[in-house]
């Protein structure tokens, strides 16, 4: 009977979590946060550490950090021991510093630095220091500097009283980054308690023991030459972060990151949501980039400070440049942070990834459209869902089941009744080219019938809570444990799960979708775990809760790489993240809601997600929550097929809302969205190759690609795709018009029409129904596959179109990237990775493949079956392929891109070249 009652009060509080949105005071702001609000209260030049012992050690610049003079510490702070400080210098301009508590004086316990972060290829990148200078560095009050060797054209400055760390051009001694020149650095040291002493926390009912007391980090860090911001997700908010502190701001929060499952977020708002990467991008005027990250998985909470916040507290500041103060604090770990200097926005993100790791190459499938729901009821469901694709003509790649396919939300299991035979269903739709994901969270069922739990249970798998024994928390199943993902043994274990015999119905056309990663447990402090929590060596759960999600990801992944025993390229999708997450696979914006500023706010978050790191990233089509109207759903298809993870998703308690069930109109409005991904896949792929090499973003903002275009800075309405499209979205209803900003000095072209429009200016355009502006820019070429087919699978050997879009110069050039779409036999040189150039009338293919040692090859027998080229006057009528000495027919042809074909433009029919060969088309 109790168990019932009990079960009856979690269906009550599943349905209060249902039905309704976010509340603000079920999470902690800054005033609750003890840490943040110490922080807060910290005033400039707080800080009297000096840097003392200064030194080379092992290739690293070294000092110990400690109090400047008795007299200066305040009561209570005679305990006050050293820190240990180094700094190091790393390859492409990448300077790393590490404050820690000293090890020889025998701290309470080792502070927790996070592992599996950092990939082991970087450490090879370290340059040994061999030499330090001191110097009196003039604006820095005459005190001195230990100044080290950077890379070419860059020094790392350690300042000695007060301390301070910068990193500078050795021309002209210009600053890029620099942490602690406002003397905001705090470092709360590991102490034992005094008996009268009160260390615990408490919030809504509960209590965090905090056994090790208080032990945070703030500090400033200042970015030169900087007009904005960027980075730090996950928020629903601007692209370029407004300031939160400051002359001119209303009383605000910090940007939180702090990883939570929150329904409903609201937009506009610097609340932490379900991931965190504490790395930030500066950007300015002189079209430079800097970045800082800070490796820390706690609780994290920062400002960034108003013009002017500084004005009273007497500390001189160089000036002649530009300057964005900002004000990081955290809960627990340690200082190790990282300076990039960039000096470009592509630089900064290629050094960022350089520490973190590169983002997966995904198979071919998951670039295209996948098709969600909460949940496909059962097999008839499914099978019905997928013949009415065929049946409208609508391409699909993957389709998804929720928690409810599952037996009891036991996941690794199918529900007998409604999918008694799961193998045969997916093979079914393997037969059309099409794949199946799963749903596998992180809670696993205490019931001692199912297998997993008892033995997780058995090998004492599970994380513990404060007492030592198993944490119980409820989450879909009820009461549920959550594996100890720290511990590299057990995320091993996980892994095997994976397999064909462990994860019974199975099979290779099955792919994961890891949600509820933050982790989210229903009844816990902010439906989260507490914070006392333990993991492996007696880590606390508060100083890796960021990235706990992060390794629930990582062991899924490599759970699906040992299931197609290392050939077969994972694709996850995780809801929680942080820095690395990008080399485990996508993500998504999370339980977002079905209306118009919701759409809007999608743009600035894939930007974000982007810039640091995660390439791979979408956001619920259509809105997670609530029913949107067919126009608001029309739209969102329209500019979600340029996200780079394109997925229709929504809530059980919503309406059906697959693309056929609003009308004719509408479901070909939805249709032609979809086309233009399909047709686009070419070069979609080509870019997630490039992510995958350089890091630099499938999407991108515009000053990316035009970095001293002022205008472009703050605009978060528009992005690029790679180097070569533009995307406005539409964002109200009704809309007329649109004003476009078109970048730089070229031409950009319509992508339906062709009709060009002159860059540098806003352009007020008509817009319809039929398509939200996109453009191409003028100087490039895209490839594209015009056939439609049933998935991506099927357009495998089908011819390719090239669209060049001519400038001013008649020139322009692309790229094209493909491999077999699924193996890693791209890592062993099978891939084909093309450069058309085209000038002087002339388009020529050669081969950018790298020079292949290994006998591995990839070939292929597509064709180019269509040139397009925009803005090139007609006259001749043929054109010459060599090799070969064959002639091609020039003829005004359709642009093709979407239902009616858009414009006409001078097309080269059946020129017949292979994408794999060298050749050359000359327009005769």
């Amino acid at each position: 009977m109790k168990m019932r009652q009990v079960s009856l009060l979690f269906l009550i509080f599943l349905l209060f979590q249902t039905v309704h949105s976010w509340k603000k005071d079920e999470f902690r702001n800054c005033n609750q946060t003890p840490f943040c609000k110490r922080g807060r209260l910290r005033k400039p030049g707080a800080c009297h550490l000096i840097a003392h012992d200064v030194s080379i050690s092992d290739g690293d610049l070294t000092a110990k950090l400690i109090p400047r003079a008795p007299h200066d510490q305040d009561q209570d702070q005679d305990q006050i021991k050293p820190l240990t400080l180094s700094l190091s210098a790393y390859q492409d301009g990448i300077m790393r510093l590490k404050i820690d508590e000293d090890p020889s004086l025998e701290p309470p316990k080792k502070r927790f630095q996070v592992p599996d972060v950092i990939i082991p290829e970087f450490e090879t990148k370290k340059l040994w220091l061999q030499s330090v200078s001191t110097e009196r560095i003039s604006g820095d009050d005459g005190s001195l500097s230990s100044v080290v060797y950077l890379s070419d054209g860059y020094e790392a400055v350690l300042r000695h009283d007060p301390f301070e760390v910068y990193v500078r051009e050795k021309s002209g001694n210009r600053r890029i980054i620099s942490l602690n020149s406002h003397g905001l650095f705090d470092f709360e040291q590991l102490r034992v308690k005094k008996e009268d002493e009160d260390w615990e926390e408490r919030f809504r009912g509960h209590t965090d023991t905090r056994p090790y007391g208080p032990q945070s980090i703030s500090f400033d860090v200042s970015f030169y030459g900087s007009d904005f911001v960027y980075g730090i997700p996950e928020h629903a908010t601007s692209f370029a972060l407004k300031p939160t502190r400051g002359p001119g701001v209303e009383e605000s929060e910090p940007y939180r990151l702090f990883n939570l499952d929150v329904f409903e977020y609201i937009h506009d708002s610097p609340f932490g949501i379900y991931g965190s990467i504490p790395f930030m991008v500066s950007h300015g005027k002189s079209g430079k980039s800097s970045g800082f990250f800070w490796l820390n998985a706690a609780e994290m909470q920062i400002d960034v400070l108003a013009n002017g916040w500084d004005a009273e507290d007497g500390i001189l500041m160089p000036t002649g440049q530009s300057r964005i103060d900002t004000f990081w604090m955290t809960e627990a770990g340690i200082v190790d942070t990282f300076f990039f200097v960039g000096p470009g926005p592509k630089d900064v993100v290629k050094q960022y990834t350089s520490v973190t790791g590169l983002p997966a190459m995904p198979q071919l499938f998951s670039t295209a459209y996948h098709q969600c729901r909460w949940n496909y009821r059962d097999e008839e469901d499914v099978e019905n869902v997928d013949s009415k694709f065929d049946e409208h003509d609508i391409p699909y790649d993957v389709l998804w089941l929720d928690i409810e396919h599952t037996d009891g939300k036991r996941y690794f299991t199918w529900d007998k009744l409604l999918f008694p035979h799961p193998d045969e269903m997916q093979r079914k739709l393997a037969t059309k080219g099409r794949h199946m994901v799963t749903i596998v969270d992180p809670h696993i069922k205490r019931d001692e019938s199912f297998h997993l739990h008892k033995d997780a249970t058995q090998r004492g798998y599970y994380v513990k809570d404060a007492t030592g024994k198993d944490y119980d928390g409820w989450c879909w199943p009820g009461s549920s444990s959550y594996p100890d993902m720290l511990n590299p043994e057990i995320r091993s274990w996980w892994g095997d799960k994976f397999s064909y015999e462990n994860y019974i119905g199975s099979t290779p056309s099955l792919y994961i979708w890891n949600d509820m990663n933050e982790p989210s447990v229903f009844n816990g402090p902010e439906v989260t775990m507490p914070r006392d929590a333990l993991h492996l060596g007696g880590v606390e759960h508060r100083e890796l809760h960021n990235a706990y999600g992060y390794y629930f990801h990582m062991a899924t992944a490599d759970g699906l790489l040992k299931r197609g025993h290392g050939k077969d390229r994972p694709f996850v999708l995780s809801r929680a993240l942080f820095a690395g997450s990008q080399r485990y696979g996508a993500v998504w914006t999370g339980d977002n809601s079905a209306d118009w500023d919701q759409l809007r706010v999608s743009v600035p978050m894939i930007l974000t997600l982007g810039l640091t790191g995660m390439s791979f990233s979408g956001a619920d089509v259509g809105g997670f929550f609530g029913n949107p109207e067919p126009e608001l759903l029309v739209r969102w298809y329209q500019l979600g097929a340029y996200y780079p993870f394109f997925r229709g998703h929504a809530h059980h308690d919503t309406k059906r809302r697959e693309p056929w069930l609003f009308g004719e109109r509408n479901t070909e409005l939805m249709r032609d969205a979809i086309r233009v991904r399909y047709t686009l896949l070419p070069y979609f792929y080509t870019l997630f190759r490039e992510a995958n090499v350089t890091g630099v973003p499938v999407v991108r903002p515009l000053w990316m690609e035009f970095p001293s275009d002022e205008t472009a800075f703050s605009n978060d309405e528009a992005f690029m795709v790679g180097n070569s499209l533009l995307v406005q979205g539409i964002y109200s209803e009704r809309a007329k018009y649109a004003s476009v900003y078109l970048p730089g000095k070229e031409l950009w072209y319509d992508l339906r029409t062709g009709t060009p429009s002159k860059g540098g200016k806003i352009h007020k355009l008509e817009v319809s129904e039929e398509s939200i502006p996109a453009f191409q820019r003028a100087g490039t070429i895209v490839p594209r596959k015009d056939r439609f087919r049933r998935s991506s699978t099927q357009m495998v050997h089908d011819p390719y179109t090239l669209v060049i879009a001519l400038n001013s110069s008649q020139a322009a050039e692309g790229e094209l990237y493909l491999d077999d779409g699924k193996s890693f036999d791209f890592k062993h040189g099978a891939y084909i990775h093309r450069r058309f150039v085209f000038s002087n009338g002339q388009l020529t293919s050669s081969n950018m493949a790298s020079p292949s040692l290994s006998k591995s090859r990839f070939s292929s027998e597509c064709i180019i079956e269509r040139i397009i080229l925009l803005e090139y006057t007609p006259g001749s009528k043929s054109a010459l392929v060599e090799p070969g000495n064959q002639k091609a027919e020039i003829e005004l042809g359709p642009l093709g891109l979407g239902r009616r074909g858009g414009g006409a433009a001078v097309t080269i029919r059946k020129p017949g070249v292979k994408v794999t060969e060298d050749w050359t088309i000359k327009i005769l």
